[in-house]
């Protein structure tokens, strides 16, 4: 039996391994190696069996079960009878020789099993094979293959076999024509000979130990002779690689003599390889073993192949590395084994040949050879130690290389002869100077990420590497010779400024700390110059360390090192300053401590080292060391012509050091070279110079200008100003650039030199040649340059001039005759300018000289003032603003431009300081205040506040005269404060409080007089910034008040006048505002305005034609509500007669209806009657004839229910609701669910198609919608924001709308109103309970679910609702509608959420009357058994035990059919319930019941693969409640542990575990299972019915074999062969799988 049994399992899964699906495939391999496991005899033998009967069955599904032949082989080779594998030999062999042809997978597979069984039987195997490898035929091409394997995998195995096969194999090669053939002979001579290398390293653990080299060596060399010379001149790749992948292991073996012999043939043909192949990995790793071969063997021939073997891998390792091709670097490891080779045994050769490649031009070979050296001198230290001298001195050209990648090879061979002594050789001192030079390269701004070996090295690696050789070298080589580090300290001086990050490593670097020893600082003590190096001047030191200290973050903190280092060479710079130093260089460090390079301010840094350095000239005075000091500094100038700033800061020191000076001729000598050589061309390289001579003109003030004065009329300047010449682009170009700088210098000079020395010369010389710069004469006509540099030098240059002129002790009495040209000229400037950018700092600078100048002598005529004030206006105002993300510089600039203007304005006011003048400032600016761009607006505002804030704080009134403009002024300012933008806004309300206290300053209070009521306006100013729009006019109230109080009668006309032209503004907020302020000054007016009622209207009906302003919708509302206060019955039925949909002018006026509470409840109560008054819908014919919806609106209340809407849509309309609520919630409520799927009439449904395409009205007139915001109207006037709020956030007033979700919503209404509204909650009920018996089904049902939902909260027992709630819903059990009788169920289950001690009292009766909803036989659709269920699950735990006991079991039996329900609702619900039944008897589970839980096992474990989530949520529920019933404590805790809610669930794993328990616990229960599992197997879910033969797997997996007369295995095996058919490819996986475990009961 236990033989047919597992054949036919293996005939069911072999006859599936046909299946299409890889997936399925692979299962059944999986099965059948199952069977392996278990009975592998039985399994190889019914595939033997099945291969030798199906000789047609195609070779991929040949070549799976050979595979699974080969799985079960290899794990149970050791139980393997040899007559078994006997068998599987000849099979294998006959497998893989039947096909002349190759068919790779098949033979390979076939092949594999060959091999497994070799791995124990080698003699049957070897005995087979070569019974198919018979001298006189070529063998099989897997044959060959096979045995090249079998060495691999059984060495001590085969090589006792490789002498027979060798001499059997050699006459074969000669007949072997196809190149696979030969690549097969190739692969199997290297095993063979890799084998044997291996055996002999392994002779102790051998069989046979007597084996010999010698053994093999002729018949070694046979088949070299045929490979080398007959099959490497293929012109197949593939064969020439694999004849070179053989030689290299075969080498090894040849003889002595022989390998000697050819290696003059074997080399170069090797060699020539190279040329013929892109990828020369097997060639160069061939190769190697060659070589380690003949050098072991100490071949004599080998020198003379080594200049052809040196320029080969030369050219192999100059080949570039692709980081994303492995065998190329592969490729060039084998290259420098080769080398390492060659190192050992032909240094000498080998370094002829490779240093002198060190001295070509070429990137490649040059890179190249440097990879080689830097190997050697690591891998061949012996050999290369006496080399060492050579090695150093072939390194000179290499460190001349500015190429980056040569220079990181240098710097990588240089760290290798660190480690290995190279540096304390001679010449080992400019190795290190070269890694000092690299330590200075410049850093990139932007690093990049690069590969090792990557072609696109930056130069920041060189530095990087250079950086930690050089560390490297100063803490671990002791032995460094002391000259180096002068020499590194030289490179301080030496190297390009900018990037000198090397000072940074002084502090931890013993390379470049030359006076760090303290030995060295003694006077008596040898300095460098005495040990033969010249180190850089004092001069040179202090120039360079002091100016790269000026950006001190730069090179990681090169300032403080430099500073450092300047202290640490004190002595050597000058003998006196090493007192002082000691003192003021700690003071620079502690600052930078106490900065970081974000908040240092550059500015102040550089004042802190100017003041160091003069302190320093100070304490050496020494004319003469000065004067040197300040030659080095013009010297050093050069170096920094790409570093600005550092070159900036160095004028700056010669100026700071020429002012020291007390030689004239030096300074003036001086001055000519700076301006001789200085780079015109760049701004900073202007400006720096400009600041070199404003500072030497402190001490200087004639010297410079003589100089300057000289310069101009000097051959240089005159070279470039010729008339020819100036018709020359070029020429011309320098002649501006020259222009600008002398034009700066005489603008710094009298910015720089002493006040009382300057104004004398202003006129006379400054501006004199200032002015003769910027303009030529040519042919006796001006001509002005349009160079922007040029004129922004010269507003500089004028602006610093005319502030030294204001700065002067003597500034009120200088008569500046050349101010109204300077004005006119700076005039010409800004309006230049163009007025939709600003880029440049002209109109900035201009404004600002304007500003000196209006307050000097002579006074500007009125008009030239005019002018000056509207030229700036619109200069400065129409700018566009920057965008946010904008450059930070231009809106710094453009600030700076607007701290101007206001400058300029406020010096011209103070000029004229009256009303009057006042008044021309703001006429001024009234265009830019009204302006319809906002940008205009806000900054005319504050350039307003800004006069009125000075005129007031400088008012000074003689006598008490009236303000006579104030009415004029207010109203133009304080519309404003409704403006679109938040500083128009604030800024407005600055002036209106300016010009109030102006008006009380000229009513004869003092300045410090603060009103109260003024005061206000600070406060109210605060809420303007970002204001919702009800505050905004709020405020713009409160603010007409303030100006109401304190405004004279007689400027009350001027003002409204005023105002009234506002109305038209096109900004529509201070059009508003216009109107809220004179509605509030004219409230004392009101009677009058009763009267004039009908004129009123009138001019409302005008103005809303007209136009939407707000002061016309508020003029409207007011009537309106006039004319309701007196008829309200009349204008109601008016309004309600308007067209349908209300326009905006219509709902304008029944919103002021609710001003006033009793009006309000007047028209609320009138709206109420209408809206019930007549039939909600009617049915037109279409509906009675057809299903299709035909339910139309009636009118009357549809407008009844707009007007609603708009009525409580304000808010003074709350107490009326709260008045009417009941009445109103009901009503509106109900509206809601009879215009549910109601539609328009037809002429409204046109009427609203053609609104939209033209000016849509304000809301939808859609029925349902309208209800629904007439509801959310009511609720919110009614003070339950919070309801309204949840319903938004849960979606409930969506839901309400339509049909399907309408129940849904209506619960979701009650629960809200439950939480938020209980106290309204009493008369609501009442209100509904009166409607349960209406007409209409939709209103039951809406009044049935809103009282069902509110037993959900524990309101209705709080408000002793629930009795009546109770007794009202099982009134309707029997309601007609199906829909009526769910929503009675879900309201009493409902009381086990809201009031859950109360479940007891009422048991029976709840739990009656929800079992009896089990078997309600009115519902096709089965909803009502479905809230039952829900329902009961909800009451079950909180039920009486003695309640639930009598109806346990027959809720189990009536929900079970449930359980594969095709509706998910059902299925979830039953088996939670289910779940909750368990729960429930937990502790007393009758046998009965208990029935009931073992056959709702399998249903719950299969359905956990349920496609639905609730489904499977509801499984886990009941499995782990139904665990306890059973009675097994690990099942609970297994159930428990891998059905947590929320955890991911491995089904697979847990199914496994939970069939363990079972099988171990309740193996009786495997035949129930089984056949219950059965069932399933035709499940309409794949993922159940795969699960069914998973669980039947599992559990024969762990059941005792005792057990198996409980399956009906017949049945089984014939269901689990059906499903191999099955149309889901994971079905007929799991199904293979079974049947793999079946193996356990044959």
């Amino acid at each position: 039996m236990t033989e047919s049994y597992v054949k036919k399992l293996s005939a069911i899964l072999l006859d599936a391994v046909t299946d299409k699906d890889p997936l399925v495939q692979e299962q059944v391999c999986g099965a059948l190696c199952a069977l392996g496991e278990a009975q592998p005899e039985e399994a190889l033998g019914a595939c033997e069996e099945y291969l030798w009967q199906h000789e047609k069955l195609a070779h991929p599904y040949r070549t799976m079960i050979l595979r699974a032949m080969e799985t079960v082989v290899s794990g149970h080779i050791s139980e393997l009878h040899k007559d078994k594998a006997g068998a599987i030999i000849l099979l294998a062999s006959s497998e893989m020789t039947r096909a002349k042809d190759l068919v790779c997978d098949w033979q390979q597979a076939a092949s594999n099993v060959l091999v497994a069984v070799g791995k124990r039987f080698i003699g049957k195997v070897m005995e087979e094979l070569l019974s198919k490898f018979q001298p006189g035929a070529l063998p099989h091409y897997f044959v060959v293959q096979t045995l090249a394997n079998l060495a691999a995998s059984n060495v001590f195995g085969m090589v006792p076999f490789l002498t027979s096969i060798l001499s059997t194999m050699l006459p074969m090669l000669g007949m072997a024509k196809h190149d696979a053939m030969r690549v097969a002979f190739c692969c199997v001579l290297q095993h063979f000979s890799e084998s044997t290398l291996e055996y002999l390293a392994n002779l102790d653990q051998a069989p046979d130990p007597t084996v010999r080299k010698d053994t093999f060596a002729t018949d070694i060399f046979s088949a070299y002779d045929i490979l080398f010379n007959h099959w490497l001149q293929s012109r197949e790749a593939k064969l020439r690689l694999a004849v070179v992948e053989a030689l290299g292991p075969m080498s090894h073996l040849l003889p002595s003599e022989k390998l000697e012999e050819q290696l003059p043939k074997l080399l170069p043909g090797v060699l020539a390889l190279y040329k013929k192949h892109a990828e020369t990995f097997h060639v160069s790793k061939s190769l190697g073993q060659i070589l380690e071969a003949a050098v072991s063997v100490g071949s004599r021939t080998l020198e003379a192949q080594l200049d052809s073997l040196l320029a080969a891998l030369h050219t192999q390792i100059c080949v570039p590395v692709e980081s994303s091709s492995p065998l190329v670097v592969s490729n060039q490891k084998e290259v420098l084994r080769c080398f390492t080779v060659l190192a050992c045994c032909a240094p000498d050769r080998l370094l002829a040949f490779l240093l002198p490649k060190l001295d070509t031009s070429n990137e490649r070979t040059r890179v190249g050879t440097l990879q080689v050296v830097r190997h050697v001198i690591n891998s061949a230290a012996s050999q290369m130690e006496v080399k060492k001298p050579f090695i150093l001195s072939s390194m000179r050209l290499p460190l001349l290389d500015t190429n980056t990648k040569v220079k990181r090879a240098v710097v990588q061979v240089i760290s290798a002869m660190a480690h290995h002594g190279y540096l304390e050789q001679p010449g080992g001192e400019a190795m290190v100077e070269y890694i000092v030079q690299q330590c200075a390269l410049p850093p990139e701004t932007e690093p990049r990420k690069l590969g090792p070996d990557s072609e696109d090295l930056a130069a920041d690696s060189v530095r990087a590497i250079s950086i930690s050789t050089l560390y490297l070298i100063s803490t671990t080589v002791d032995r460094m010779s002391d000259p180096a580090r002068p020499r590194c300290c030289r490179q301080t001086t030496a190297l390009p400024p900018g990037p000198l990050a090397l000072p940074a490593r002084v502090p931890h670097t013993r390379a470049l700390h030359w006076g760090a020893d303290p030995a060295l600082q003694e006077p008596g003590a040898p300095g460098p110059e005495e040990a033969g190096v010249t180190l850089p001047s004092p001069y040179a030191i202090t120039t360079r360390l002091l100016t790269v200290s000026s950006n001190p973050y730069l090179g990681a903190g090169r300032g403080a090192a430099s500073l450092r280092l300047l202290n640490v060479l004190h002595h050597s710079i000058h003998p006196s300053l090493g007192q002082r130093w000691a003192t003021t260089i700690p003071l620079l460090l502690e600052h930078l401590d106490e900065c970081t390079e974000e908040t240092l301010s550059q500015k102040e840094w550089e004042e802190k080292l100017l003041a160091f350095l003069r302190d320093t000239l100070a304490v050496v005075s020494d004319n003469t060391w000065i004067c040197q000091l300040s030659l080095e500094m013009c010297k050093q100038l050069s170096c920094y012509d790409g570093e600005p700033r550092e070159k900036n800061f160095l004028y700056k020191c010669i100026g700071t050091t020429l002012g020291a000076t007390s030689s004239k001729d030096v300074v003036r000598k001086q001055l000519q070279e700076l301006l001789e050589t200085a780079r015109h061309q760049e701004e900073a390289e202007r400006e720096g110079l400009a600041r070199c001579f404003g500072i030497c003109a402190i001490s200087h003030l004639d010297d410079v200008l003589a100089q300057l004065e000289n310069f101009m009329r000097s051959d240089v300047f005159r070279k470039s100003t010729g008339i020819f010449n100036i018709f020359k682009d070029r020429s011309e170009n320098e002649v501006e650039k020259l222009k600008s700088t002398l034009i700066l210098c005489y603008g710094h000079v009298a910015a720089q030199a002493p006040r009382e020395l300057v104004l004398p010369k202003v006129e006379s010389d400054i501006l004199r040649n200032i002015f003769q710069y910027f303009s030529t004469k040519v042919l006796g006509i001006k001509v002005e340059t349009k160079d922007p540099a040029l004129k922004l030098c010269l507003v500089q240059s004028v602006c610093m001039a005319s502030q030294a002129i204001c700065g002067s002790a003597q500034a009120s009495s200088f008569h500046f005759s050349r101010k109204a040209e300077l004005v006119a000229q700076m005039m010409e400037f800004i309006k230049a300018e163009p007025q939709d950018s600003l880029r440049t700092p002209i109109r900035k600078k201009a404004m600002l000289t304007c500003t000196y100048l209006v307050s000097l002598e002579p006074v500007l005529d009125e008009q030239v003032q005019a002018d000056m004030i509207h030229s700036c206006l619109h200069s400065v105002l129409p700018v566009p603003p920057e965008p946010e993300a904008g450059d930070d510089h231009q809106e710094s600039l453009y600030l700076d431009t607007m701290h101007t203007l206001e400058d300029l304005l406020t010096s011209l006011l103070r000029r004229n300081m009256t009303p009057q003048g006042l008044q021309i400032m703001v006429e001024h600016l009234s265009p830019w205040i009204k302006s319809p761009r906002g940008h205009e607006r806000v900054r005319a505002l504050g350039l307003s506040a800004c006069l009125l804030q000075y005129f007031l704080e400088h008012l000074n009134v003689s006598a008490l005269v009236p303000f006579h403009n104030l009415g004029l002024l207010i109203g133009l300012f304080s519309p404003r404060c409704a403006d679109l933008w938040p500083a128009t806004r604030q800024e407005a309300v600055s002036c209106v409080y300016a010009l109030l206290y102006l008006h009380l300053g000229y009513e004869g209070f003092s300045r410090d007089y603060r009103d109260d009521v003024v005061e206000r306006l600070l406060s109210l100013k605060e809420g303007l910034v970002h204001p919702d729009p009800a505050t905004l006019f709020h405020t713009c109230h409160s603010i007409a008040q303030i100006i109401a109080k304190r405004l004279p009668p007689e400027q009350l006309i001027s003002l409204l006048l005023t105002m009234f032209e506002g109305l038209g503004d096109p900004d529509k907020n201070c059009s508003r505002a216009a109107t809220v302020m004179i509605n509030c000054l004219l409230k004392e007016r009101g009677n009058m305005l009763l009267e004039k009622v009908p004129e009123i209207v009138s001019m409302l009906r005008s103005k809303l034609q007209e136009t939407q302003e707000e002061y016309v919708l508020q003029a409207a509302q007011h009537s309106v509500y006039l004319l309701a206060s007196q008829h309200c019955a009349a204008v109601v039925s008016s309004l309600l007669g308007s067209p349908l949909p209300f326009d905006s002018h219509t709902c304008t006026l029944w919103r002021a209806l609710a001003m006033e509470p009793g009006l309000t409840t007047q028209v609320l109560g009138l709206l109420l009657e209408k809206m019930s008054r007549d039939v909600p819908f009617k049915e037109t014919r279409a509906f009675l004839l057809s299903s299709s919806p035909g339910r139309v609106a009636t009118l009357l209340p549809l407008a009844a229910t707009c007007a609603l809407y708009e009525v409580m849509s304000v808010l003074a309309s709350g107490p009326a609701v709260l008045e009417l609520y009941p009445q109103l919630f009901t009503a509106l409520l109900l509206r809601i669910s009879c215009t549910v799927g109601v539609v328009l009439p037809r002429t409204l449904q046109a009427k609203e198609k053609r609104s939209m395409g033209s000016a849509p009205a304000p809301r939808s007139l859609e029925p349902c919608s309208s209800a629904v915001d007439a509801l959310q109207a009511m609720l919110l006037r009614g003070g339950n924001e919070d309801v309204v709020q949840r319903m938004e956030l849960e979606g409930g007033w969506r839901l309400l709308r339509t049909s399907a979700g309408h129940e849904e919503g209506v619960a979701r209404l009650a629960s809200a109103m439950a939480k938020f509204a209980g106290p309204r909650l009493p008369l609501v009920m009442k209100e509904l309970v009166c409607t349960q018996s209406s007409v209409y089904e939709i209103q039951r049902v809406t009044s049935t679910g809103f009282l069902a939902e509110l037993l959900n909260s524990s309101a209705a027992d709080d408000l002793m609702l629930l009795e009546p709630l109770l007794d009202n819903l099982a009134a309707r059990q029997k309601d007609p509608c199906a829909s009526v009788r769910r929503l009675v169920l879900r309201g009493l289950a409902n009381i086990a959420s809201g009031s859950p001690d109360k479940v007891r009292a009422h048991g029976p009766q709840l739990l009656t009357a929800v079992i009896g909803g089990l078997d309600d036989r009115d519902d096709p659709h089965s909803l009502v058994a479905l809230e039952a269920m829900v329902g009961l699950a909800r009451l079950l735990d909180l039920a009486e035990p003695q309640d639930l006991r009598p109806v346990l079991l027959h809720v189990a039996i009536r929900i079970r059919p449930f359980f594969d329900s095709e509706k998910m609702e059902l299925r979830s619900a039953s088996i939670r319930l289910f779940g909750h039944l368990n729960k429930a008897c937990h502790g007393g589970c009758e046998d009965v019941f208990l029935e009931q839980v073992v056959g709702g096992l399998v249903p719950l474990l299969l359905h956990l693969r349920d496609p639905q989530a609730p489904v499977t949520s509801a499984c886990r529920f009941a499995l782990c409640m139904s665990g306890p019933n059973l009675k097994c404590e690990q099942l609970v805790a297994a159930l428990q542990k891998h059905l947590q809610e929320g955890r991911g669930l491995h089904f697979g794993e847990f199914l496994n575990s939970t069939c363990k328990l079972l099988m171990h616990h309740f193996p009786d229960l495997l035949g129930r299972l089984v056949s219950t599992s059965l069932f399933y197997f035709k499940s309409s879910w794949e993922d159940v019915r795969a699960a069914a033969p998973m669980l039947t797997g599992f559990l024969v997996l762990h059941v005792e074999a005792e057990q198996r007369p409980q399956v009906d295995l017949e049945q089984l095996t014939t269901a689990l062969q059906l499903l191999l058919k099955d149309p889901a490819p994971l079905v007929r996986m799991k199904a293979a799988e079974t049947l793999g475990r079946l193996v356990k009961f044959a």
